[in-house]
């Protein structure tokens, strides 16, 4: 017994509501395996803090003579005294 059209385009339909759900779900599974793990952050994290501290080393070198941050002398900003 031949099929009508409307046959035809349902199941046109849902064959394409099928291929879109494996596609999305093929996407979900792509995205979970190139998530970087939390592990690579911190790693990622510790090495620029300690890039950071060799940088911060350096500047400190030559300042040895030069009075820091917390010798330097500030006026109180008062008027009068």
């Amino acid at each position: 017994m031949p099929r009508g059209r409307s046959t035809f385009t349902k199941r046109q339909k849902e064959q394409t509501r099928q291929q879109k759900q494996r596609d999305k779900a093929e996407r979900r599974v792509q995205r979970k395996e190139n998530k970087p793990e939390d592990g690579v952050v911190v790693d990622e994290m510790q090495e620029l803090r300690e890039l950071a501290e060799a940088q911060a080393a350096l500047f400190r070198i030559g300042a040895e003579d030069e009075p820091g941050p917390a010798e330097v002398f500030l006026p109180s900003g008062k008027i009068g005294h």
